[in-house]
C-alpha cells in the first residue's frame, strides 16, 4: 500500500486545496498532494465500497486512485480537485467491475451517487456558469448579443438578423466568433482559478 509522509494535518488546515496544489505545481513536491489526497481518503473509500462491496478491494482500489492522481496531477492542473477524484474513482471502480464483467445498469447508477457527490456537482455547474457569465460580459457587443440571442434566447438566425439589423454573414460571423472566443476565455478563467 501507499502511504504518504505522515505530516501534521493541523499546520495545514487553513490552507486550501488550490493553495496546496498550487504549491505542488510551483516545486512538484508531493507532500502537498499527500496532504490534499488525505482529506478525500474517507470519501473515496465510501466510492470504492458503493462500486466494489469489499473493504479491502476498495482500499486497493483508492491506492491506486492515489497514484493515478499522483501521476496525473504532475501532468495537468485540475481546477476541482474533489469532483475530480470523486470522477476518477467512479470510473476507475467501474472498469474494475467491467473487467469481472460485472455491469451496473444505467438505472441503479443514480443510487451510488452520495448526496455529498451531488452537492460538488452542482457547485461545479454554478462554478461553470459563473465563469461562462463573466466570460459572457467580455465579448464585444456584437458577438455578445448574438450570442445571447442564438444560444441563450434560442433564436434562428433569421429571428437575429431582424431584431439587430445586422445582416445574415454578419450573425453567422459574431456567433462563430463570439463562440471561440468565448471558449478560449472560459478555459483561460478556468485555469487561473
Amino acid at each position: 500500500m501507499l502511504y504518504f509522509q505522515e505530516v501534521s494535518k493541523d499546520r495545514f488546515d487553513h490552507m486550501t486545496d488550490n493553495e496546496l496544489l498550487d504549491k505542488f505545481y510551483s516545486d512538484r513536491d508531493t507532500q502537498w498532494l499527500g496532504i490534499v489526497l488525505q482529506r478525500y481518503t474517507f470519501l473515496l473509500l465510501g466510492v470504492c465500497m458503493k462500486y466494489l462491496k469489499h473493504e479491502e478491494e476498495a482500499k486497493d482500489a483508492v491506492q491506486q486512485i492515489f497514484l493515478k492522481a499522483i501521476m496525473e496531477l504532475g501532468k495537468y492542473k485540475v481546477a476541482y480537485i474533489k469532483s475530480w477524484l470523486y470522477m476518477v474513482a467512479k470510473n476507475h471502480c467501474l472498469m474494475k467491475l467491467r473487467d469481472k464483467n460485472i455491469f451496473i445498469p444505467v438505472d441503479s447508477r443514480p443510487e451510488l451517487i452520495t448526496e455529498e457527490t451531488d452537492q460538488i456537482e452542482q457547485a461545479d455547474k454554478e462554478a461553470t456558469l459563473s465563469v461562462l457569465e463573466n466570460a459572457l460580459q467580455e465579448l464585444n457587443g456584437e458577438q455578445k448579443t448574438c450570442v445571447t440571442l442564438f444560444y441563450l434566447q434560442k433564436k434562428s438566425y433569421q429571428e437575429i438578423v431582424d431584431s439587430t439589423g445586422y445582416n445574415l454573414l454578419q450573425v453567422k460571423s459574431y456567433i462563430q466568433n463570439g463562440k471561440r472566443n468565448l471558449r478560449i476565455l472560459v478555459e483561460k478563467k478556468m485555469k487561473a482559478s
